[in-house]
């Protein structure tokens, strides 16, 4: 579903990404895992057009994206949270949902102003689509209420959400945990299970190594911008080179 080919990006002198080469099956948990500085947040920001690369080429369902916008990856069905909340505070829990769905609804200003029966219509089938992806997630029980009122962890479930509302084929999940308590990391977990089972792609970024190896078919690592290996959880957590990187060597 996804390739990525001889991926580089520097920042003046400093190369957050170099050289790495990976493929991401259809319907897989491809989690990217590595020290803090390893270029994790950059690779995503590459293959979600928030970054354009140096050097290297990104293809996602046979067509070369490293150019595109992210509006133009959402529509090819790419969709993704960031590490820290995107809560719009000042909307209501399910109104921030409906915002994923944006791109989907009739935009037109005209159509708008004289509330046609048929814009109307789909914006009702709109908020039904946005509760029951809150159900989904799991945060149903606040689908009347204000994001203001929400707690930390059901906001970073509604970000999930938000983004399912775009219908993707591929999710990008930057740190979902991030922040949260045991139960509510475990909660997480189960929800990223849930959305793979639905038939979407997900691409994980997470430091919860419990979670990361819990979830995973494949997974990439990364050290100091570069691929230092990748496979299954059992060949990651053996490999001396991971444990090296994040434990330290003896000299």
């Amino acid at each position: 579903m996804l390739e990525v080919k001889s991926l580089s990006k520097a920042f003046g002198g400093v190369k957050a990404v170099q050289d790495v080469s990976f493929t991401i099956k259809e319907g897989t948990i491809h989690s990217v895992i590595g020290p803090n500085g390893a270029g994790k947040t950059t690779l995503l920001n590459l293959i979600t057009g928030i970054y354009t690369p140096t050097e290297g080429e990104i293809v996602f369902k046979g067509e070369s994206i490293a150019a595109k916008s992210p509006d133009v990856l959402a529509q090819r069905g790419m969709s993704r949270t960031f590490q820290n909340l995107q809560v719009c505070m000042n909307m209501s829990a399910i109104e921030n949902v409906m915002v994923g769905a944006h791109l989907r609804l009739n935009q037109s200003m005209f159509a708008a102003m004289l509330r046609w029966p048929a814009l109307r219509k789909r914006d009702d089938e709109c908020r039904q689509e946005a509760a029951n992806l809150m159900e989904f997630v799991g945060v149903g029980k606040y689908i009347k209420s204000h994001a203001s009122q929400m707690p930390y962890g059901a906001l970073k479930r509604l970000e999930i959400a938000r983004a399912l509302a775009a219908k993707p084929q591929m999710l990008l999940l930057d740190e979902p945990a991030a922040g949260l308590n045991h139960t509510e990391t475990a909660e997480i977990d189960a929800l990223i299970q849930k959305v793979a089972e639905s038939g979407v792609t997900v691409v994980l970024v997470e430091h919860d190594m419990k979670l990361v190896m819990n979830l995973s078919d494949h997974i990439l690592v990364l050290d100091y911008g570069k691929k230092l290996t990748e496979g299954t959880a059992a060949e990651v957590r053996a490999n001396p080179d991971v444990i090296a990187a994040y434990l330290g060597a003896a000299a």
